[in-house]
Parts: structure tokens; C-alpha cells; sequence
């Protein structure tokens, strides 16, 4: 998302939840063990080690800043002792070592295995969050395909459904405000766009749409605008006139209701909304 001043970002929030989630198991010494090296991706190689060395290495790696190597090393600790209490640990460590190093495609792979494993675990709720999250990171601007930004929607929306009094539901909760306004603002540049091209019975479509799916977010009054002048385009005044009326009602004194009342003053005198 290229309009990162109204985006919170999650990285930091995220590092003390698994702070608190590495605290808060029965492998408290790991997390305070043994630091990684120098050897980066040599550390990483496939070498018999003892399920201490591989988790307590991995987990120092990552309080470094050096996630890609953490990730590997938490993967090897699954590998290497599967049927090990560490390993389950691992496997959402590994997902959140991923997230921090911007892998997000490993990160929601490995928080999904996770949940495969082990739906019913007391982490679930965060494996949920860091996939949200991972999907989230990745929205573009308005400009372009939106297919991250809807699997972002589904993913928080998940949270929140499934976990609504957590904390992770309160901000997933929070992004979903900023990802919807993301999804209408596309629509609206679609719209626009039709507009132009004179296509006003498919910028109609659009339009209704922000106000229908949209209507808490920031887009609404200018959608409502759009439907008054695609209306006038397509001879039905008294829709127009019902739009800038409902355009007044909800945002009295928007400069889009303005502009409508200003338009259908002009385009559909005397004129009653339908």
C-alpha cells in the first residue's frame, strides 16, 4: 500500500506478541539460550543438532534482525525433531521469522500448516492474525490488481469472526477500516474511468456498489456525487435529484454535496427525487 501514512504498520507490535508467545511456554530456556553466529546460511545446512541448539540458535538469529536465517533454523527444528514439543513451537516461530523478513508467502504457508497441525491449539488465534497480517503488508495501490487486498479482507475478517475479543481481533478490526476504503477507492477509479469513456450504466455499477458494500469509508459522498451526475447522463433527473438529497442528508456541508446540489440545480431544475 503506497499510502503507508495511514497504515499502521504491525512489525514491532508483532515482535513483542512473540516475545510474549516465546515467554510464555515451557521452553522459557530457549528463548534465552545461545545466540546465532556469523555463519548465516552455513548454520542453516542440514547437520544432526540437538533440539536445544537448533530452536535456541534459531530464536537468537531473529533477536539479531536476521530473520531469513531464523526462519530456516526454525524449520530445521521441525525437520530434524517432528514429534519434539519444540517443534510445534517452531513451526509459528518459523511463520512469524518469515513475516518480519518480508517473506510473506512462506510466512501465511507456514502459519497455515500450522493451523493444519494444530487447529484447535492456544496459538491459533495469532497463526490467523500473522496470515491477516502477511496479506495485509502486501496491499498496492489503487492502480493495480486487488486480489491481495480482498485475500487481506478475508483474512482479517477471519480473525475477527473467529476470535472477536481478543486483541488481535481489535486490530485486525482497525485494518479492515483502512482495507475497505482501499477496496472502494479501486472501485471508484474504476468508475471514474467509465465516466470518462462515457460508459455511464457501468460507472453506475460502480458507484452503487461503494455505497452499498462502502458506506462507512471515505469514498462515500463522492460515489454519491458520481451516481448524480451518471444519472443526469442517462436521463433519469429525478434519480439524480434523489442522490444529491441522500448526499445532503448523510454529509451535510461536504463539498460533494455542494457540487451535487449545484449540479442538479443547474442540469434538473424543479425537478423531485424519484
Amino acid at each position: 500500500m503506497t499510502n503507508a501514512s495511514r497504515r499502521p504498520r504491525a512489525i514491532s507490535r508483532s515482535a513483542l506478541m512473540a516475545s510474549a508467545l516465546c515467554a510464555s511456554t515451557l521452553l522459557l530456556t530457549a528463548c534465552g539460550g545461545i545466540g546465532g553466529g556469523g555463519g548465516g546460511t552455513n548454520d542453516t545446512a542440514y547437520v544432526a543438532r540437538d533440539v536445544e541448539t537448533l530452536y535456541s540458535s534459531a530464536k537468537g538469529y531473529l533477536d539479531q534482525g536476521n530473520a531469513q536465517v531464523a526462519a530456516a533454523l526454525f524449520d530445521e527444528v521441525e525437520r530434524q525433531h517432528p514429534y519434539s514439543p519444540w517443534a510445534r513451537r517452531a513451526q509459528l516461530m518459523s511463520s512469524f521469522s518469515y513475516y518480519v523478513g518480508r517473506d510473506y508467502n512462506k510466512a501465511i504457508a507456514s502459519a497455515q500448516r500450522f493451523l493444519s497441525i494444530h487447529p484447535g491449539n492456544r496459538d491459533a488465534p495469532y497463526a490467523y492474525y500473522l496470515i491477516g497480517l502477511s496479506y495485509y503488508e502486501q496491499i498496492s495501490d489503487v492502480t493495480r490488481d486487488q486480489k491481495i487486498t480482498e485475500q487481506a479482507q478475508i483474512a482479517l475478517t477471519e480473525v475477527t469472526r473467529r476470535f472477536p475479543t481478543t486483541e488481535y481481533a481489535a486490530d485486525a478490526r482497525l485494518k479492515l477500516d483502512l482495507v475497505n476504503d482501499h477496496l472502494a477507492g479501486k472501485e471508484m477509479e474504476i468508475g471514474r474511468y467509465y465516466q470518462r469513456s462515457g460508459r455511464w450504466l457501468a460507472a453506475q455499477i460502480r458507484f452503487q456498489n461503494v455505497i452499498e458494500t462502502y458506506e462507512t469509508t471515505s469514498h462515500a459522498p463522492e460515489a454519491l456525487y458520481r451516481l448524480t451526475e451518471s444519472s443526469l447522463a442517462l436521463g433519469v433527473p429525478e434519480e439524480a435529484v434523489k442522490y444529491a438529497a441522500v448526499l445532503g442528508a448523510n454529509y451535510p456541508g461536504n463539498e460533494w454535496y455542494e457540487k451535487a446540489f449545484e449540479l442538479v440545480g443547474d442540469e434538473a431544475p424543479g425537478v423531485t427525487a424519484s
